[in-house]
């Protein structure tokens, strides 16, 4: 399965990935997901949202005797030249402990589900986490309309030029009803395991972490022409508040990143009128957070410029009796906190008991080509997985 997933969506030049929503490669991706259920002869579904669902037993029938199914999965979208394991780790897997499970002659009380979500890392749209958040009801699905790419595509007509209904996108009860139960595997994405010399980990909880558009005016004039004293130059402006961004977060314990900027008119010989950019900021203290925010607000407002939240997850904890049984199930494996958003945050907010494992990175190192994952550590995970689904798939 990893070997048929390699080469989807790679960028010849960075060595990274580009697998948007949406995309060709999406499509390919989805195409292949749907390809490994039906070698195991499980059911694929699709929700309203385009999130893909494989069961091994009828989850219908399941949520009629009041014992919904035990779902696992992640997602296969990346982040522009991103690594190979984030997101697909937890996908291989999941497929691959049903296989175990088969092996070992499992027979679930409990319908088994994989699952793909998409758009988890919002690369293309600006928002992360979209198929879970409409899924669930978190994002209101007029939301879809003001989405868009770097071309003007809204994330809602991408949806319906791939042959599907834009007017159904919107919250599925009946899916959401399905889930009883949703624990996502996962590569690390920093070094904790390996400091503490773990190949897995378990997921206690999720940073609060948002999303905001900076947009600063400026005024456009002759790159050649004018005089330092008289430009009004809204990528100067745009620097400050970068170096500011990084001032903050240190002050306050927390983390923050611009990684995105868009200037206009966006020529070498030109002055930009308006720079755009996006922050990316989380940490363990909401209110450090939102401090952080308020700071760059203040100091965009000196020149007119103005910040916009576009998305907020606030701290996130994984079921804590789901968290426990885990513990104890997988004997005693560490216990890990993350910065990183997840669907399985936002199932987790709706309600639906959550957690997460993670597998060890010895890089360190996320959303890059450097990202990276030992064999015989995906395979503990798989392990690891395999045994929770195998507990928790026991429930009469």
């Amino acid at each position: 399965m990893w070997s048929d997933l390699a080469p989807v969506g790679r960028d010849g030049q960075s060595g990274g990935y580009r697998r948007f929503a949406w995309s060709d490669a999406d499509h390919e991706l989805r195409e292949w997901f749907a390809d490994q259920a039906a070698r195991r002869w499980l059911d694929l579904t699709e929700d309203r949202v385009g999130n893909q669902w494989a069961w091994w037993g009828d989850p219908d029938a399941a949520v009629a005797a009041g014992r919904p199914g035990i779902v696992t999965g992640s997602h296969l979208d990346s982040v522009p030249d991103g690594g190979a394991f984030d997101g697909p780790l937890g996908i291989v897997s999941a497929f691959a402990a049903l296989d175990l499970l088969r092996a070992n002659d499992i027979a679930p009380n409990r319908p088994i589900g994989i699952a793909n979500f998409v758009d988890e890392e919002g690369a293309r749209f600006g928002v992360a986490l979209a198929g879970s958040r409409l899924l669930t009801g978190i994002m209101a699905p007029e939301r879809t309309h003001a989405l868009t790419d770097d071309d003007g595509t809204t994330w809602a007509d991408a949806f319906a030029a791939t042959g599907r209904d834009g007017a159904a996108i919107g919250a599925d009860p009946e899916t959401v009803r399905r889930i009883g139960t949703y624990l996502e595997l996962h590569v690390e994405q920093g070094k904790a395991l390996a400091h503490l010399d773990a190949p897995v980990a378990i997921g206690t909880d999720i940073w609060p972490h948002g999303r905001w558009r900076i947009d600063l005016p400026g005024e456009a004039n002759h790159a050649g022409t004018t005089t330092m004293a008289d430009r009004h130059d809204a990528m100067l402006t745009l620097a400050g508040v970068v170096q500011a961004a990084r001032t903050a977060a240190l002050t306050r314990g927390c983390v923050a990143t611009i990684g995105k900027v868009r200037l206009t008119p966006g020529g070498v010989n030109a002055i930009p009128s308006h720079a755009t950019a996006w922050l990316d900021a989380r940490g363990a203290d909401p209110d450090a957070v939102r401090s952080v925010v308020a700071d760059l607000a203040a100091l965009a407002a000196t020149t007119g410029g103005e910040v916009t939240e576009e998305s907020w997850t606030p701290v996130t904890p994984f079921t804590p009796a789901l968290v426990s049984r885990l513990h104890e199930v997988l004997g005693g494996l560490p216990l890990l906190g993350t910065g990183a958003g997840h669907d399985a945050g936002v199932l987790a907010q709706a309600g639906i008991p959550s957690a997460m494992l993670f597998v060890r990175n010895p890089t360190g190192v996320s959303h890059s080509p450097a990202e990276w994952a030992d064999q015989a550590d995906c395979l503990a995970g798989v392990t690891a997985l395999a045994t929770a689904l195998t507990d928790l798939s026991q429930e009469a």
